[in-house]
């Protein structure tokens, strides 16, 4: 708290200065002779917006559009100081009534151009927590989803892959996320056009993966409430800004790239081996499960997974066609999974023209991406099956002539040859009969229209207009024969087509001009954004044509307008403030609890440009910034949950009138005044830079309360239509510290070593979930059941999904008693009030750290990732750990995992916390090796690169992979390691 009052006084003190040194400067009203003069650069260019100051004083101007300035100043002035962002400050003497100075450009990224919400800015003039990684940081090798170019790159970005399969989408937390029920995940804009979450039929889990990575120039994190505020309602979970290349107006470029790869499986579930499975059935078994054991020795884990091969090939043009940036690429992507029959395909094409007219007064820019995707999904439950199947047994079965042969796959039948209820079907029949694909497409456009006035250049118009457009569609076969369908004869149909579209309109007018001491740039403007998904009826067919369900047809619809403006007002090139409100209407919610107002204010001082440090000549950089704001929450919520509806009841759910079937109407649940989930968040930020800013970072600290959560609780008996209802309860309390430090060790003609580290801290603490005040402690089961429990909650004071299990005791000898916990309450009974509130998935620090070394033209570079704190409930081990895992039925034995010859179990541990382990990790996400050879034969440069994905993993979690976005692991797909080879050819 001490530190929270320390940090906003100093706001208020930083207020207080900029307003003295205002006054001051309006206090200066005589001066003995006027000069003037031009500020250029070293190729003669004007430096528009320099300061210009009498050295030891506040009394200044900046320079005009054509670099030129003039100032007053007193008889006994003797220097001028003269300063300008991604320049080094000089001070020249006053040998007359006219001085010219040229500013020397210093090597720094200060200067360098970054897209924010609605406009850009130089990163030197960010006043939020904004974090900018370009192409030449992205992570490199086979990419198959835009996500990943950043992995690890940014403190307090949390990016982890839903599983190993190339189909596989990611899950993407910017802070640990502010909310709840509702969506956590940030809002992606792609070139000005802010997409939908979530995914489409046919590719559910990975929406971005319909995006080329190749064509991604940067990557901007908006992670504070003053750089998110300008989206508002959509904001509260940080912003992703992508910008796609565009061409240039010099000389045609080809660029050809292509990338080979081979994938290979990590780690798997700690099964028995075939000789210890033997032994356990013969020391434990009964006869009857003795006699099941076969003479086979089948490793079923190497008949599902194979080495994978992937490829990835990009072709693109850039340059002026007739004076017009043009820049032209097609893709394609085919890459298999580890897991037999998965496999993603990618075509994709993206186009940018961008044409200049009235003498650059008016520049247009046309967006078109387009992208087609074929997926083959393999069942994940094979990966279960493996682990579980009995190794002594054969994969393939003749089960005689007139009788079924299930493909002849080794199944668990009665006498009947009827599948046995409760069976483990063949891992391998399952993959093989079993074919689900998919095809997606997806275009989305933008058409940006940026008029700068004749009358006025100061002032410009800007336009977009945006449509984001994905049809899903797919087909799913199985085989009459396949034990997995076998008594509705397999399955045959088609599911889809999904549509979604997203239509956006932008409009705002952008003031920015630098007068004598200051700058202001002044945005306002409006938006109207609409989304549409829509699927038709379809029927599921068996082999024979039968229709067996019938999927209801579905229309989901929702609006958002907006208005908005934002000022960033610049003093001195020293004094920042930037302000920002947005005002938004959604249709998810009532009139009367429509619109929301979302604002936020932040300051910076750059102190590195006051004169008391001038003589520091190793300090670059040194920027305070401080800043708070509010924003909205409605994403992750159904778009009609504010008002009744009525649910038509699907066939064989029907009711007798007399002699009619009559379908019935059944009302769903709903809260009439559901309302803006807000989130308001204190910022505190230093930029640093030494040594010509070879040494630079930045520290940020953040606390940030999220109320009115949109969270699903249980409300009273008989109150609604559901015991459950989404709602605006409780609030959640989070904080954090990130920190980046980048450097450049050594930097000469033979050799460059640059590194980058990052680390973050960061915790939440739920605060309120009961809908009546002063109620009793809220506990809410949630998260993924293993074997029909669930292991996580939401609790009142505690951080959520927390594992809520007992306290497992131990013999002497350290080994776990079966049955046997901790009383906790003391009240000499074990029962759920002994349950307690155990670790959480969530990491207490993430690292990040990347190493990039040159030597002459070889080049060799590393990426690696740390989480402490984070823990993993390891269900396979739970689920597969007891005897009782090996009989299901009578017809069959099941597979053990090792851990059963630690622990003896009989029956399942479900609420153990003997299961909930410590997943803490070190990474190394990458290593590559690359050389340029340079121009050959004066036709081309060549480039070529060889690279390990996911090297290592060092950690103590005994499980597949210490890194599962639900915290909970079974029979996890593994993320497998990639050797890839690329070469580059640009003519």
């Amino acid at each position: 708290m001490r530190l929270k009052l320390l940090l906003r006084r100093s706001v208020l003190a930083l207020f207080a200065i900029v307003g003295v040194l205002m006054l001051s400067v309006d206090a200066f009203a005589q001066g003995n002779r006027v000069i003037t003069g031009r500020v250029i650069d070293q190729s003669s260019y004007p430096v528009i917006g320099a300061a210009v100051v009498v050295e030891g004083t506040t009394i200044g101007t900046v320079t005009d559009i054509d670099g030129n300035y003039k100032i007053e100043v007193s008889a006994d002035a003797q220097n001028l100081q003269v300063s300008f962002l991604g320049y080094f400050t000089e001070v020249v003497p006053i040998t007359g009534n006219v001085v010219n100075i040229t500013l020397t450009e210093e090597m720094t990224e200060l200067s360098d151009i970054v897209v924010i919400g609605y406009g850009t800015t130089k990163k030197g003039d960010l006043t939020g927590a904004v974090a900018n990684v370009t192409s030449e940081d992205f992570n490199v090798g086979l990419i198959n989803s835009a996500e990943q170019l950043i992995n690890g790159k940014v403190s307090g970005v949390q990016i982890m892959s839903a599983s190993g399969s190339p189909t596989a989408g990611s899950t993407i937390k910017i802070r640990g996320g502010a909310s709840l029920n509702a969506s956590n995940d940030p809002l992606i804009v792609l070139d000005g056009v802010p997409l939908e979450n979530g995914g489409i039929s046919g590719n559910s889990g990975n929406f971005l993966s319909l995006i080329n990575p190749s064509d991604i120039e940067s990557m901007t994190v908006l992670k504070d409430a003053s750089s998110t505020a300008i989206y508002g309602s959509r904001a509260s979970n940080g912003v992703i800004i992508i910008t796609t290349k565009k061409g240039a107006s010099d000389k045609l470029h080809v660029s050809l790239n292509t990338t080979h790869s081979m994938q290979v499986k990590t780690e798997l579930a700690d099964m028995l081996s075939r000789d210890e499975f033997v032994d356990v059935i013969n020391k434990y078994g009964t006869e009857e499960q003795k006699s099941l054991l076969g003479t086979a020795d089948t490793d079923w884990n190497n008949e599902i997974f194979r080495m994978a091969y992937g490829t990835d090939n990009n072709v693109s043009l850039s340059g002026g066609i007739a004076g017009v940036p043009v820049r032209v690429s097609l893709g394609y992507y085919n890459q298999n999974g580890i897991l037999d029959t998965d496999n993603a395909q990618r075509y994709s094409g993206n186009l940018s023209v961008a044409p200049s007219l009235l003498d650059d007064h008016l520049k247009l820019n046309l967006g078109v991406k387009l992208s087609m995707n074929k997926n083959r999904f393999a069942s994940s439950t094979s990966i279960w099956n493996a682990s579980v199947l009995n190794p002594t047994m054969d994969i393939y079965k003749d089960y005689g002539e007139g009788n079924p042969q299930f493909g002849g796959y080794n199944e668990a039948v009665n006498s009947s040859f009827v599948p046995v209820t409760g069976a483990v079907p063949n891992a391998v029949g399952l993959l093989q009969q079993k074919e689900d694909k998919s095809e997606v497409n997806r275009f989305v456009g933008n058409f940006d229209v940026d008029y700068k006035f004749h009358f006025l250049p100061e002032l410009k118009a800007h336009v977009t207009l945006g449509y984001d457009f994905a049809k899903g569609k797919g087909t799913v076969k199985i085989d009459k024969e396949a034990y997995e369908s076998y008594t509705s004869f397999g399955r045959d149909y088609e599911y889809g087509p999904q549509e979604k579209s997203n239509k956006l309109l932008t409009a705002y007018l952008n003031y920015n001009k630098a007068f004598d001491i200051f700058t202001v740039d002044l945005t306002a403007g409006y938006d109207y954004q609409f989304w549409k998904s829509s699927t038709p009826q379809y029927d599921i067919y068996n082999a024979l044509g039968e229709a067996i369900q019938t999927v209801a047809a579905s229309d989901q619809r929702h609006a958002l307008i907006s208005y908005y403006a934002r000022l960033n007002y610049s003093m001195l090139d020293r004094y920042m403030v930037t302000a920002t409100v947005r005002r938004d209407g959604t249709s998810r919610f009532s009139k009367d609890e429509r619109w929301g107002t979302f604002p936020s204010v932040a300051l910076a001082w750059r102190l590195s440009e006051e004169q008391f440090l001038a003589g520091l000549e190793w300090l670059s950089n040194l920027k305070l910034r401080a800043s708070y704001g509010i924003t909205g929450q409605q994403e992750g919520i159904g778009n009609y949950n504010y008002q009744p509806l009525y649910t038509i009841s699907q066939p064989g759910a029907n009711y007798y009138f007399g002699d009619k079937l009559i379908n019935t109407y059944r009302p769903e649940a709903y809260v009439s005044d559901l309302k803006w989930e807000t989130t308001k968040a204190w910022n505190y930020g230093i930029d640093f830079g030494f040594f010509n800013n070879r040494l630079n970072g930045s520290f940020e600290y953040y606390d940030r309360t999220t109320e009115d959560l949109l969270a699903t609780v249980p409300c009273a008996g008989g109150t609604n239509f559901d015991k459950y209802i989404l709602t605006n309860v409780g609030n959640v309390d989070s904080k954090g510290w990130e920190v980046n430090v980048n450097g450049t060790a050594i930097d000469n003609e033979d050799w460059t070593l640059d590194m980058s580290f990052n680390a973050s801290w960061q915790t939440s603490t739920i605060k309120n979930l009961s809908l009546v005040k002063n109620a009793e402690v809220t506990n809410t089961l949630v998260g993924s059941s293993v074997d029909g429990q669930q292991v996580q909650v939401f609790t009142e004071g505690f951080q959520p999904y927390m594992f809520y299990v007992y306290h497992q005791l131990y013999d002497k000898n350290g080994k776990p008693i079966e049955g046997a916990y901790a009383d906790l309450n003391g009240d000499g009974v074990i029962n759920t009030a002994d349950k307690y509130r155990y670790k959480s998935p969530a990491p207490d620090y993430m690292m990040g750290f990347s190493l990039n070394l040159r030597y002459k033209q070889l080049s060799l570079g590393t990426s690696l990732r740390a989480n402490i704190g984070n823990y993993l409930y390891n269900g396979m081990a739970m689920n597969t750990g007891a005897w009782g895992t090996v009989s299901y039925n009578n017809a069959q034995i099941n597979n053990l995992h090792s851990s059963f010859l630690e622990t003896g179990f009989k029956t399942r541990q479900h609420l153990s916390d003997y299961y909930v382990e410590n997943a803490s990790f070190l990474k190394m996400d990458n290593i590559s090796l690359a050389y340029n050879f340079g121009r050959i034969a004066d036709m081309f440069n060549l480039n070529a690169s060889f690279m390990v994905q996911n090297v290592f993993t060092i950690t103590e979690y005994t499980g597949v992979d210490p890194e599962i976005p639900s915290g909970i692991d079974v029979s996890f797909y593994p993320r497998p390691r990639v050797f890839s080879f690329s070469l580059g050819l640009d003519f």
